[in-house]
């Protein structure tokens, strides 16, 4: 295989980008003829869709069983409902963004003539409520119906997590299988998602040649209105929400993101929030003076569940498909968006790729099926294409979020030593070094 060794070492965000470029060069060159190349992207769509109700089932009920409710406390309680507070706003924020500048509008996309998938009638909102609670698990999981899915898979977690704190030692032995089962399981999906990773600049190739083969030069508006959208939510949320959560709790947020800035700059760099993980302890031990009964809880924790910059992204990309399409999302539609992104965000932020594998979530739960050679697959390729780029923003603001919230939590349980926020930035980076 060395022929090819050439194409594994070279980083991924590289060739995925890679194989936008040339996906829309080969597009604009050879025009409709291109088509030819579809089945490499209807092969990419359909892994895709392969993996997104394990991926949803294990991390998710991984993800609920390893926050023990025994061991949560006050300040994990504060942590959770801050972390989830902030992604509902981060949401709404990401719909609100996607609304007023409406990416995707008037692209008319070309595609299959069952280009939505499902019926795109969709229930009322008290119907769309008791849906979630399925009344057969493995029916809803079959037939792929997401929010059903979710809110087993987090009830089942829960369970997990309470009889692993059972007194009980067969309960407690019993409830430990059944957790590295899924943990495994996990692990296990998170190599299939490496593997899927691998093909994807082939697939993107593909699609995006497709895109570009019927819509010409037309379609790089709609990708460079998606990305001004999605930075632009994330630099409010950044300032606004996160200004005045701090400024509520009496916390200078210049102050703040003058000595988070070095985990800011890490996650953008490196688009890993648990990569991350390791500088924002150092930060939140050395810079912020917090305590780490505190911190040591509440990062790992927002590196789990906080993905408001994520939330962000689902929320502009979900719009931009719905125009793409020609068949902008409903009031209704939005809330469950809102809805789904806010279940699912509790296991799914450690998986590869989490960003984009939400989105089919995402999609799916309003009724834009993702399936080989519709309107809603071709959208989705072209945001896929520039995922990267838009992952590095959202990786930076889940990681400010979790410094943030940590800060909040901290102060609101006087664990915080405010000594360390009356010095200059120069006497803290001092300090840092001493000891």
């Amino acid at each position: 295989m060395k022929g090819v060794d050439w194409y594994f070492k070279t980083n991924l965000l590289v060739r995925i980008l890679l194989g936008l470029i040339l996906g829309a060069a080969a597009g604009l060159i050879f025009g409709p003829k291109i088509e030819w190349v579809t089945p490499f992207g209807d092969i990419f769509v359909r892994l895709l869709k392969m993996i997104v109700m394990p991926v949803v089932m294990f991390t998710l009920i991984v993800g609920a069983a390893s926050i023990h409710p025994a061991r949560l406390g006050r300040v994990g309680v504060k942590a959770l409902v801050i972390y989830m507070l902030t992604t509902v706003a981060a949401l709404a924020l990401g719909l609100i963004m996607g609304n007023l500048l409406s990416p995707g509008r008037g692209l008319q996309l070309v595609g299959a003539a069952s280009a939505f998938g499902k019926d795109l009638a969709q229930p009322s909102l008290i119907d769309t409520l008791i849906n979630v609670v399925p009344t057969n698990p493995f029916s809803a999981i079959s037939s792929g119906d997401i929010l059903p899915t979710i809110f087993f898979s987090l009830m089942f977690g829960i369970g997990v997590a309470y009889l692993r704190e059972s007194d009980q030692a067969r309960v407690q032995d019993a409830a430990n299988i059944v957790f590295r089962f899924f943990e495994g399981g996990a692990e296990v999906m998170y190599k299939v998602v490496h593997w899927i990773l691998q093909y994807a600049p082939i697939g993107v190739f593909a699609l995006i040649a497709v895109v570009f083969g019927n819509q010409g030069a037309e379609a790089f508006g709609p990708l460079g209105m998606v990305t001004l959208s999605v930075y632009l939510a994330l630099a409010v949320h950044m300032i606004l929400v996160y200004g005045v959560l701090l400024s509520l709790f009496r916390i200078n947020p210049m102050h703040f993101f003058t000595r988070a800035k070095e985990a800011i700059i890490t996650a953008f760099v490196t688009r890993s929030s648990g990569g991350t993980l390791p500088v924002s302890l150092g930060i939140a031990k050395e810079k912020m003076g917090i305590s780490k009964g505190v911190y040591s809880f509440t990062l790992p924790l927002g590196a789990t569940i906080n993905m408001d910059g994520t939330a962000i992204y689902q929320g502009v990309c979900a719009i931009f498909v719905g125009f793409a399409i020609g068949s902008p999302l409903t009031f209704g539609q939005q809330l469950t968006v809102i809805m789904t992104a806010v279940l699912a965000s509790i296991g799914t932020a450690g998986v590869p790729g989490a960003g984009a594998i939400m989105l089919l979530m995402v999609l799916n739960s309003v009724g834009l099926t993702v399936e080989p050679g519709t309107k809603v697959a071709m959208a989705y390729a072209m945001i896929f294409g520039i995922d990267a780029l838009l992952d590095m923003g959202r990786t930076a603001l889940n990681v400010t979020g979790d410094l943030a919230v940590t800060c909040v939590v901290a102060k609101s349980e006087g664990e915080i030593d405010e000594a360390y926020w009356r010095k200059k930035d120069d006497e803290v980076a001092a300090s840092a070094v001493l000891g």
